[in-house]
């Protein structure tokens, strides 16, 4: 891409801010190369590592680049056999570590969010720990070697500690002693060239021995080494010579292991710059609040509220334009100082970051075109040294842009045409901007030439564009109105100003009879737009008020079915809770009237009865109870008489009315009589009914099996005579109701009852023959008859 392009709209200050954001140098250095790429397949890509990084800030925030520099100078010595200090060698072992713990901190993140493209790069990202450990076991935070490297280095610096401290101890006392203390000029002891000395008068020179290293700028002072210490500073010269040589064994060793390395570690610089990068680009894309957008190579942009990154977010007006699909060319009219010029550099930055793997500042769905080149033409270049006007300036870089431009290219061109005669300039204007379109070049133009309206508004592909002007203000609202021609307002301003009115009217006489038309005809699409863009508020307004109450039924709806589905399970379980319960008090009360009938035979007082049913009705789920009550308030009243087939409800039973005396009825249930209320009962058959049927000449009665009739008969604890009569009765009742067999079940116990029984079958009228039951039947507790 040009570079005069690209400083023309400012797109070096964007990659000034990107570098600010870079947290290495390695980072740094590759957001200060960036350039726009051409190929669309590579700007995905390169997208892509942006998005990514900025879901992994936004979870994570930034990678754990602590540590991390360009450590690439020192590796090379390495390579080359040169020898590294503790410094640099210290750096290598922390960019050794912070590598090593990107790549975790990305691997982890990769677990629970997927950045498939971070995790590739921080994946090849090499380990070595044994490095790292050895450099920082020989190495402290500041850079010097520790005791700890060797054995002999932990030696020698011992023994010179001691001899330090021996050499300071005798000096002490020759400082303290008061012959010597009139001699010198402080009662100190310092250092000159490595050894001890104290500061000791001129005059007093004669009467100290040993060397002179020094003396004050006045002379008036000198710094001896008084001859009894010389031995023990020549011995301390030795020990630090040989501390010297132990460490500079040390750092070869630690070079040379580095050296082993030294390919691996230059290729995570790499990675690690590239991590850096991505992490910088979406910091970027926070402090924008820029969005991720869509591209393509069809030529085809759509900004949705797009702003420039240079302004102040507070003052920024944003813009929605969109080129390459109904028309490839806008024509952008209006006053000055009204945001053309804005408009025209925040659609080619927007796309010159778009193409460099960059966010950029617009709402969610905006498109941008990967264009093969970004032509501009913005900005007075008018250039005294080669004696161009700034009108020939212009065309000199159109003319070369109209020479390299392509049909994948973005031409922008400000005010064109100006700077020459009008007829002749828009003349001009009409003519480039026909053989750019002729290009199928994406073009935006500005101009203040009333002409290029009436040609965008004929030719097929362009279209017009203007910015807002406010004339209640006077002010421009930097709008952009695409569709819409720009008014020049110079009445309406001047008339505003206070401008006499006959001058105005005089001047609007001197226009021409179209040219008010046209501005009529703008007048008027400027008063429908307005209208338009009220309605379409309105109607945006009553679409996100229908989106929150939407919203807000479907929680509602959501918060309601989960309600229901809780009290669903607990009617469920309270009912089935309540059915377990109407089971163990019903077993209960059978097992009571079996003990009841047992201590009293046959003869269950009636009241005994009515009370055993009572408790059962009780023991009833309330479900049933109201699923029984709903059944009998549905029902139709009856009057029931003596004689009429009824069911009744609390036993479930069918039985005959015997008589009825108030509100209750005494019914035949089977063998046995109960007194029911009559709202306990339902009509089922009436007995005036079966009178009117009845023949009057009946020779034999002859009964229909009964679907009610049970075809066994329990005689399990009665007495022998009572048993003979209850089977008497039972025979004769499946005998009317035509059943072929009946099973009589008497129990095992000592045998009489089966005994008695048999006996009695065997003489009976109705019974064709008898035999105890099979396996599955009841065995020896139950006698099957074979009825006539």
């Amino acid at each position: 891409m040009d570079t005069k392009i690209l400083n023309t709209l400012e797109y070096p200050k964007i990659i000034h801010r990107l570098s600010q954001h870079a947290a290495t140098s390695l980072g740094k250095s590759a957001a200060e190369s960036l350039q726009p790429v051409s190929d669309l397949e590579a700007v995905k890509r390169i997208l892509q590592a942006t998005d990514e990084a900025y879901t992994a800030d936004r979870l994570k925030g930034s990678a754990p680049f602590g540590g991390v520099v360009d450590i690439s100078a020192p590796l090379h010595r390495a390579r080359i056999g040169g020898t590294l200090n503790p410094a640099e060698l210290l750096d290598i072992a922390a960019t050794a570590r912070g590598g090593r713990r990107v790549k975790k901190h990305i691997s982890l993140l990769h677990e629970d969010n997927p950045i498939p493209m971070l995790h590739a790069i921080a994946d090849q990202i090499s380990e070595h720990k044994p490095l790292e450990d050895a450099i920082f076991e020989c190495i402290d935070d500041q850079a010097e070697v520790m005791d700890s490297a060797s054995t002999e280095l932990a030696s020698i610096r011992r023994e010179l500690r001691n001899g330090e401290s021996r050499v300071r101890e005798k000096m002490d006392q020759m400082i303290r002693s008061s012959s010597v203390q009139k001699m010198l000029q402080d009662s100190i002891v310092t250092l000159r060239n490595d050894r001890y000395v104290i500061p000791v008068k001129q005059e007093y020179r004669s009467h100290f021995g040993g060397i002179v290293h020094d003396q004050s700028g006045s002379g008036a002072t000198l710094f001896i080494e008084p001859e009894a210490i010389v031995a023990m500073n020549n011995k301390l010269r030795e020990l630090k010579a040989g501390e010297l040589r132990e460490i500079e064994k040390i750092l070869q060793k630690l070079t040379a292991l580095t050296s082993d390395y030294v390919e691996d570690l230059i290729f995570n610089l790499d990675l690690l710059g590239q991590i850096d990068f991505a992490y910088a680009k979406a910091r970027l894309a926070h402090g924008m609040k820029a969005t991720l957008p869509r591209m393509n190579d069809r030529g085809f942009l759509k900004l949705k509220r797009g702003r420039h990154p240079l302004i102040a977010a507070e003052q920024v007006v944003p813009i929605d334009v969109e080129l390459g699909n109904q028309y490839t060319a806008i024509i952008v009219t209006g006053p000055n100082t009204g945001g053309k010029t804005v408009s025209l550099k925040t659609i080619g930055l927007l796309s010159l970051m778009a193409m460099s793997g960059l966010f950029v500042p617009a709402e969610d769905g905006s498109q941008l075109c990967v264009f093969d080149a970004i032509y501009a033409d913005i900005g007075d270049e008018q250039s005294i040294e080669q004696s161009l006007s700034t009108f020939s300036s212009h065309l000199k870089n159109i003319i070369r842009i109209l020479s390299s431009m392509t049909s994948k290219s973005l031409v922008l061109l400000d005010e064109l045409g100006a700077g020459t005669d009008p007829a002749e300039g828009s003349a001009l204007a009409i003519a480039i901007l026909e053989h750019v379109h002729a290009m199928d070049s994406r073009i935006v133009a500005t101009t203040h030439y009333s002409e290029l309206k009436a040609y965008a508004y004929n030719r097929k592909g362009v279209i017009n564009a203007s910015m807002e002007f406010d004339v209640a203000t006077l002010s421009p609202t930097y709008r952009l109105l695409v569709g819409v021609p720009g008014r020049s307002n110079a009445f309406a301003i001047a008339e505003r100003l206070g401008l006499a009115r006959s001058i105005i009217d005089h001047a609007r006489g001197e226009v021409s009879e179209e040219d008010q038309r046209v501005e009529n005809m703008i007048a008027s699409l400027e008063e429908n737009r307005l209208g338009a863009e009220t309605e379409r508020q309105t109607a945006e307004s009553l679409r996100r008020e229908m989106e929150t109450l939407r919203a807000r039924h479907e929680a509602e709806r959501q918060r309601f079915e989960e309600q229901k589905d809780k009290l669903l399970l607990k009617a469920q379980e309270e009912a089935r809770e309540a059915v377990a319960k109407a089971k163990r008090e019903a077993e209960q009360i059978i097992a009571d009237l079996r003990k009841l009938a047992m201590e009293e035979g046959a003869s269950v007082k009636e009241h005994k009865l009515i009370e055993a049913r009572r408790k059962l009705d009780e023991a009833a789920p309330e479900q049933q109870k109201s699923k029984r009550g709903a059944a009998k308030s549905a029902a139709k009243p009856a009057k029931i008489e003596a004689g009429d087939e009824v069911t009744v409800y609390s036993l479930n039973q069918k039985g005959t009315v015997v008589e009825v005396h108030g509100s209750d009825a005494t019914v035949q249930l089977g063998i046995m009589k109960m007194k029911v209320a009559l709202d306990d009962l339902e009509l089922l058959k009436s007995n005036a009914s079966a009178k009117v049927q009845q023949p009057k000449l009946a020779a034999s009665l002859k009964r229909s099996k009964d679907d009610n009739f049970k075809m066994e008969l329990d005689l399990r604890g009665e007495n022998l005579e009572e048993a003979i009569l209850e089977v008497d009765r039972f025979l004769d009742e499946a005998f009317l109701s035509g059943l072929a067999q009946v099973a009589i079940i008497h129990g095992k116990g000592t045998g009489v009852l089966r005994t008695g029984i048999q006996q009695y079958l065997r003489r009976h009228s109705h019974v064709k023959s008898y035999r105890l039951g099979n396996y599955g039947e009841g065995g020896v507790g139950v006698t099957v008859a074979e009825l006539k």
